[in-house]
């Protein structure tokens, strides 16, 4: 309950900054409330005076009466829905960009651990079902509550030991509430947990279509959804299970206590005890007086789903953030270049991948990476970047430890073109620029002739303003190649990162792209991660990298004279491969 009542009260702080809507939203729900308390208190002089009485004066007023207090009643209904369904709304829109913001600020290791398609669902889902908590129940309670306390006091006004009767049934209906309540969190979580299931079948499906057609595998990814789908209707469906079955208690309980009264009430009427029309007023108060009640035990259920919802965002929003910049952190200029490696170890989990790592890399220098999978080629130039913290060691640019420096100055001074080609549902400019907004056409233009972008790009239906699809979908693999090299040399940063920049380009298009980033790579510091062994024998110096360790170290041609694991590596390159048939 402890637990219960601090996240509730974390999810209200977001609704502080609108507290004016809210108060005008919960001054007009009074209004609502005492339109029902004047309903219940005009039916005794409606059944007294007029009906009985047959006071026909008055009858006249009664039309009069009644549109005056729909007027009242719409009016405060209007400005208690829309003033607080705005705020919160207003309130659900900082949640979501806080929690956006937070998840971008959370390191590359949150993201090998946490599905993708499971934090859209969280950012969209979850934080939808927080709406109605952080707004509506506010009000809603206010509202209830009044109207409540307003007809709880007609009664007891009219004949105290009739309203006495009526209120045994709250505290009995208030257990079966709170029980059910607590079920609906429970399966409501679950439920949430199973739609970011969902959430990443669709997202895996669909941006691995083209893998799916190329494998035919479109009905087991069909399957797959139908799977995660059916498991997230078994949760929301007993959600609905408990919160339909409310209702009905409440129903049941609130009929025995009208039950009581009325018997009570007909038995004293005829004893003269009271008025026909204190009868019906005690009733109608009573009738009505349930009403917010059963409305409460609704609001109770919309809690309970919130909190559900609310514990898997702040989940998020408690992550810690593992890279962040140190207190008084330094702002680094353009750098000359100098990358430095101190006995640098670094392990995902307890698995070692980089093992006391000594490196010296001078301005303008070319370094090439090279190795099997898993030797740790791809962890050193994350770690430049730093998307991890070494465990062990440091690492310096210039003389300066990288993590002294902000990670803007830091990131300012690195280009990066990675192995998996990324490009954004965006335009061919915007794609190029991204990461240099300031850049003009010329320099856009530029950058493309120089990474021999630019004539498929002029032969495009648009050109430079070709919307490209989500990730590139509308360009081959080396034309997407080409656009991120041409990133890169926009960015004009002096220390380069090419991770199999070359990978995707057929034989003719890296010949030209070797070209220009071998004018790129001109008196700026470069790391060049390398399968194939040919992009990179002019590099100044080769690391040769196994299970995290360098094992050789020189030129290509003082490597090829070693006869060790890079000449092994070399020959199962070149060898001439055996004919598939005589």
């Amino acid at each position: 309950m402890k637990i219960e009542k601090r996240i509730y009260r974390r999810l209200l702080s977001y609704a502080a900054p609108y507290k004016g809507r809210i108060a005008l939203s919960m001054l007009a729900s009074l209004g609502v409330a005492a339109s029902d308390g004047a309903v219940a208190k005009l039916v005794e002089p409606f059944i007294d005076r007029i009906v009985i009485a047959q006071d026909f004066e008055l009858a006249k007023l009664v039309p009069f009466m009644v549109v005056a207090l729909a007027l009242f009643k719409g009016t405060s209904r209007y400005i208690q829905e829309y003033f607080i369904n705005t705020s919160g709304q207003l309130a659900i829109q900082d949640i979501r960009n806080q929690l956006f913001s937070h998840s971008m600020s959370l390191s590359m290791r949150f993201y090998a651990s946490n599905a993708a398609g499971t934090l859209i669902s969280r950012t969209l889902n979850d934080v939808n079902l927080m709406q109605a908590a952080v707004s509506k129940v506010l009000v809603s309670v206010l509202r209830e509550s009044t109207t409540l306390l307003a007809l709880t006091g007609i009664a007891f006004y009219t004949d105290w030991r009739m309203a006495a009767m009526a209120f045994v049934v709250i505290p009995v209906a208030v257990v079966p509430a709170a029980i059910i309540g607590k079920r609906i969190k429970k399966f409501s979580r679950r439920g949430q947990s199973a739609m970011g299931q969902v959430t990443m079948a669709l997202e895996q499906a669909f941006s691995g279509i083209k893998v799916v057609k190329a494998f035919a595998t479109e009905e087991h990814e069909t399957e797959k959804f139908i799977a995660e789908n059916a498991s997230f209707y078994r949760f929301i469906r007993k959600t609905f299970k408990y919160s339909a079955l409310s209702a009905p208690v409440m129903e049941f309980l609130t009929s025995i206590g009208i039950a009581v009264v009325l018997w009570y009430g007909l038995n004293r009427v005829m004893a003269d005890e009271m008025t026909q029309g204190q009868l019906f007023s005690v009733l109608a108060a009573i009738l009505l007086m349930y009403t917010p009640l059963k409305r409460l035990t609704k609001v109770n259920n919309t809690v309970q789903q919130a909190l559900g919802g609310a514990e898997r965002v702040f989940e998020i929003l408690d992550e810690e953030l593992e890279i962040v910049d140190a207190q008084a952190a330094l702002t680094l200029s353009r750098c000359r270049g100098a990358v430095s490696f101190e006995a640098v170890s670094f392990s995902y989990e307890t698995e070692p991948v980089i093992n006391e790592l000594n490196l010296q890399v001078a301005t303008g220098e070319v370094i090439a990476l090279v190795g099997p999978s898993g030797a740790g080629k791809s962890t050193i130039a994350g770690l430049i970047c730093r998307f991890y913290d070494p465990s062990e060691g440091r690492i310096l640019i210039d003389g300066h430890d990288i993590r002294t420096l902000t990670k803007r100055s830091l990131h300012d001074n690195l280009a990066l073109v990675d192995q998996e080609t990324f490009l954004f549902n965006a335009t061919i400019s915007d794609n190029i620029c991204y990461g240099s907004s300031g850049a003009t056409e010329a320099e856009i233009l530029a950058a493309a002739e120089k990474a021999f972008a630019d004539d498929f790009i002029r032969e495009m239906p648009e050109g430079y303003q070709t919307l490209i699809g989500d990730r590139g979908a509308r360009l081959s693999g080396g034309q997407r190649q080409r656009l991120c090299i041409a990133r890169a040399i926009l960015r004009n940063a002096p220390i380069l990162l090419l991770d199999e920049a070359t990978s995707a380009l057929d034989t003719e298009s890296e010949a030209m792209v070797q070209q220009a980033l071998a004018n790129l790579m001109r008196d700026r510091t470069t790391f060049v991660i390398a399968h194939r062994l040919s992009t990179i024998k002019h590099a100044d110096r080769i690391l040769v990298l196994e299970q995290g360790t360098v094992k050789e170290t020189g030129t290509h041609r003082q490597l090829m004279e070693m006869d060790g694991l890079y000449r092994r590596l070399h020959d199962m390159q070149f060898k001439d491969p055996e004919p598939l048939c005589d």
